[in-house]
């Protein structure tokens, strides 16, 4: 009898923790701490409640994204969650982390003075796993290739028609996104009731386009962008009975969606 294979360890982030960082930080970088100084409550401004402030040197193992060159020893500030006892945690040396940052304001990427960096947000250190890399580096794949998925800001408008048949309908809405790129969703019922949605990132809109898989960056976009109930008041010029159909319709897109599942508050941006 065959042994079966382990199954590889996954990431304790979920996809969305780790994309709601990558799609907005220019640099990613896997690292190891050298040194964690905590700092006093004064030299902390606006830290939360429950949480500890560190100037943190760490040395450079890769650039995962960014503009080279990088100092190979890089300092930031990081806020981390107190432990059990109400203490700052220890971050012991050579421990790996993942930082999601900036350059800081006005050193240009290259310059001499490249060894400080800004977290893109309070948090933005994460454990280092391989796979936790794994997921960064398909998501980083992902958001360079042209015609990838955009930011979804809202619903811009939208409207339900009713079919030749008793049952019959389309719902086609359209999206606004942060950079204006087209984004529209089509829903068709049949008479018998069974709906049929895609997603169109593009000018077109395809009908027979295939829903987005799950952790993917067209899911994330979708699933974590879309608002939780469908704004009627964007339905301009379509009847009240319509527009009850069209809502019924896209709580079918979010419920095949799913859940846009975090372990930490998305920074702002993202």
């Amino acid at each position: 009898m065959q042994t079966p294979t382990p199954a590889a360890p996954s990431s304790p982030y979920s996809y969305a923790d780790i994309a709601d960082l990558a799609t907005i930080a220019p640099m990613a970088i896997h690292a190891r701490i050298f040194r964690a100084t905590p700092l006093k409550a004064e030299r902390a401004p606006g830290l939360k409640a429950g949480q500890a402030r560190f100037y943190v040197e760490a040395d450079v193992v890769s650039l995962i994204r960014g503009a080279g060159p990088l100092a190979a020893r890089i300092s930031y500030l990081v806020d981390l969650p107190l432990d059990a006892r109400g203490k700052p945690v220890k971050l012991r040396k050579k421990q790996p982390v993942l930082i999601f940052a900036r350059p800081v304001a006005g050193v240009a990427p290259g310059a001499k003075n490249t060894g400080s960096v800004q977290l893109v947000a309070p948090d933005a250190q994460l454990p280092w796993d391989p796979a936790t890399e794994a997921q960064l580096r398909a998501i980083l794949t992902e958001l360079v290739k042209p015609g990838a998925p955009p930011a979804i800001t809202g619903v811009a408008n939208g409207f339900h028609v009713p079919g030749t048949l008793p049952g019959e309908g389309e719902t086609q809405l359209f999206l606004d996104t942060k950079t204006g790129e087209p984004v529209s969703l089509s829903i068709l019922t049949a008479p018998d009731g069974s709906r049929r949605w895609a997603a169109a990132f593009g000018e077109i809109v395809d009908g027979s386009a295939a829903v987005p898989a799950r952790d993917t960056l067209a899911w994330y976009r979708l699933a974590c962008g879309l608002p939780h109930q469908l704004p009627l008041s964007k339905l301009a010029g379509t009847a009240p009975e319509d527009r009850k159909k069209a809502a019924a319709d896209y709580a079918v897109v979010l419920g095949a969606l799913g859940e846009c599942t975090r372990t930490r508050t998305p920074p702002a941006g993202s």
